[in-house]
């Protein structure tokens, strides 16, 4: 590995590992509907992002919006895309990542990032044409291979995967190329979105205010800790990490959840899902050393 690439490997490795604990400030909430808990959390990542922007980086953002107004129409309209196109996958994944956690289960969440990987390998090959060598084939095949082992006799927890793992694979095969500004920037834009799409929801779909302080305790928690922390360090393991990549490091996320919903949750778990967890594990090591090798 590049002694330039440890800190992009070393973000991507933290983000994943911090969202893996996520059960721990999720679970607690589960009485509460899954867009209450989405509506607080984005709303309150928003506030404090343009608090941030506003306070310390009004400069840096300046200078971002006139590189955009310096960029040829064409290019305009692509970063656009890639930023809204941004939020609303960001949105779409985070409501459906806390109902299927709090409503259906951990290891239902787990292994939708664990296709996740799969998809986004698969995204970043067609569409950004990343290269990957056999040996990379090989442990995208095993980490296949384990994912179908999983879904074995769980069918609706497979559907319900799909849909969380599509969401983020599309996230960061965009973000891959959403290039030359600023990742809080760009990070609080992602934000902005999000709120802009859930504000016409809010008064449809909120429950009454909640008044525990341990709620909104709580969602600070994930506002700070379990969204703005680890997703801009997401964004910026991709500034010089390949979607690829990261894709595959995002497996340290679902294989920690595992650990916890057996160990913590006591979530039943049998001898195939051992197994096939076992295989995906080995499906990470095999990647990830033939890139460090690759980078020598």
């Amino acid at each position: 590995m590049q002694e330039s690439n440890i800190r992009y490997y070393a973000a991507g490795i933290i983000a994943f590992a911090i969202w893996g604990f996520f059960s721990f400030v999720l679970k607690p909430l589960h009485t509460y509907p899954s867009l209450d808990i989405l509506f607080y959390r984005v709303f309150l990542c928003t506030g404090i992002m343009l608090i941030l922007i506003i306070t310390t980086r009004r400069h840096l953002l300046a200078e971002n919006i006139r590189l955009f107004k310096r960029q040829p129409l064409k290019e305009r309209r692509r970063t656009v895309l890639l930023n809204v196109g941004g939020g609303i996958f960001l949105t779409g994944n985070w409501f459906f990542f806390i109902y299927v956690m709090n409503h259906i289960s951990i290891k239902a969440t787990s292994l939708a990032y664990l296709v996740c990987p799969i998809l986004t390998t698969s995204l970043a090959f067609y569409i950004l044409k990343e290269k990957l060598n056999r040996l990379q084939w090989v442990a995208i095949g095993l980490s296949a291979a384990g994912c179908l082992l999983l879904g074995i006799g769980h069918l609706m927890d497979m559907v319900y995967s799909l849909v969380v793992a599509i969401s983020y694979a599309l996230y960061l095969v965009s973000q891959r190329r959403n290039v030359g500004f600023d990742k809080l920037l760009i990070l609080t834009f992602h934000f902005v979105v999000s709120t802009l799409l859930l504000l016409p929801l809010y008064p449809l779909y909120s429950n009454a205010l909640p008044v525990s302080p341990v709620f909104y305790g709580y969602i600070a928690i994930i506002a700070v800790g379990f969204t703005i922390i680890p997703l801009f360090l997401n964004l910026y393991a991709l500034k010089r990490l390949t979607s690829s990549t990261v894709g595959m490091l995002l497996n340290i996320n679902p294989i920690i959840g595992f650990i916890i919903a057996v160990t913590v949750y006591s979530e039943p778990i049998d001898t195939l899902q051992w197994a096939a967890y076992g295989i995906i594990f080995i499906s990470v090591i095999i990647f990830n050393t033939r890139i460090r090798n690759n980078n020598l």
